[in-house]
């Protein structure tokens, strides 16, 4: 609990920095992004069932008229491939130990609003919020293992489910503008509503949070 107190606290530092670099913020360019990025789990949920993966994405951030390009309308969409995840099981009436092995594919299309400068300056930090569309793909198999032969274990494949959630993100960063590109890093904290797991012989459905790292390249729109 202290852990996520203290990541969030510093989230909220570092996006109350931005906001104050961002005050001197004047022109108005329009960029994308292409990054690569890291998601940790961040709670029981999340971790009970993924590792953190590895994945990509692209998005946009357009100036709104009247702002001095200060605040920005974003959309993206991104996708990360979460490593498999075993988890361990008594069954209540054989007695006998099962593993449920999890792998999942997120995909994330959100859209919201950034507030950070967009010009001609170097340093261009930015805090953003986002509402967002969440695509799980979730393969679930389980094993009875045998300890004494491994390659004697029962194995059986569950289910293949694709489901929807829906959910929001937070986040800061900062673009370093070269001119005609950039790099462009930084972390949001991503929570997902009412997500379906398999829980031994029921079905239940879960809240996983995670915490998104990322690192990109990114490029003006001129228009």
């Amino acid at each position: 609990m202290r852990a996520r107190q203290s990541r969030a606290a510093t989230l909220l530092l570092l996006a109350l920095t931005a906001v104050g670099f961002a005050a001197r913020a004047t022109a108005a360019t329009p960029r994308a992004t292409l990054y690569g990025l890291r998601l940790d789990p961040a709670d029981a949920n999340a971790r009970d069932f993924s590792k953190p993966g590895f994945g990509g994405g692209i998005d946009v951030s357009w100036p709104l008229g009247g702002t001095q390009g200060m605040l920005s309308a974003i959309a993206g969409i991104e996708v990360t491939s979460l490593l498999s995840k075993v988890k361990t099981f008594q069954d209540q009436l054989t007695g006998l130990r099962v593993e449920q092995h999890t792998d999942q594919v997120y995909g994330r299309l959100f859209v919201g609003g950034e507030l950070g400068p967009h010009g001609n300056g170097f340093l261009e930090p930015y805090a953003n919020a986002a509402l967002g569309l969440v695509f799980y793909g979730i393969s679930t198999d389980v094993v009875v293992p045998d300890d004494a032969n491994r390659q004697n274990s029962i194995n059986q494949h569950l289910s293949d489910q694709n489901e929807a959630a829906f959910g929001w993100s937070a986040g800061t960063g900062v673009n370093l503008n070269f001119g005609r590109w950039g790099i462009d890093g930084g972390v949001r904290f991503l929570q997902q509503y009412g997500v379906p797991q398999q829980l031994g012989d029921g079905a239940v459905t879960i809240q996983p949070s995670y915490f998104q790292y990322r690192l990109g390249v990114s490029v003006p729109i001129r228009h």
